[in-house]
């Protein structure tokens, strides 16, 4: 019996999986994700008076930068040229929370979702970072794929998530 488990070979090994016949597509990619804080410390990043600045601004350029990483991070990940990643975060003051959105874009033989969720992760854990001094109690979580394109499998969007 095949696994579904495309990473790993007939003998169970784990392998990179092999894209070279694969038709180069345009790909993208939007994956999501949200940080909970006490109000106190979501008003200290809604002001702009966290003592390490520009919260929303480095965790912007950090969630860029890790998508841009993401095959030195994830052991079978297959390098990708990039064409294009945003990161969006939107200041949620009911629900004492940060989202973030991004999207991640290429031309190739390979998708790009783990970049977006890549991206996510450490826009939030960024996020956490500069204002750990303040709130040790923040929590990180909903981090999914919201919806994929290109590729043989096509379009691809998440139960509940407005297409992009």
């Amino acid at each position: 019996m095949v696994s579904p488990l495309t990473h790993f070979d007939l003998q169970g090994q784990a392998h990179m999986v092999d894209v070279a016949a694969k038709a180069e597509t345009h790909r993208v990619a939007r994956a999501t994700g949200t940080i909970r804080m006490l109000p106190a410390t979501l008003a200290l990043i809604a002001q702009g008076t966290a003592k390490k600045g520009d919260v929303i601004g480095i965790a912007r350029i950090a969630a860029i930068q890790a998508a841009k990483r993401t095959s030195e991070l994830v052991p079978l990940c297959h390098p990708l040229p990039l064409t294009r990643v945003t990161a969006e975060f939107r200041l949620d003051k009911a629900a004492s929370a940060v989202h973030c959105e991004v999207q991640a874009e290429t031309v190739g033989r390979t998708g790009v979702e783990m970049e977006a969720l890549t991206a996510v992760q450490v826009g939030l854990l960024t996020i956490y970072d500069m204002c750990k001094a303040a709130d040790r109690g923040m929590v990180m979580g909903d981090i999914r794929l919201l919806e994929k394109q290109g590729g043989k499998s096509g379009h691809w969007v998440a139960e509940g998530a407005a297409p992009g």
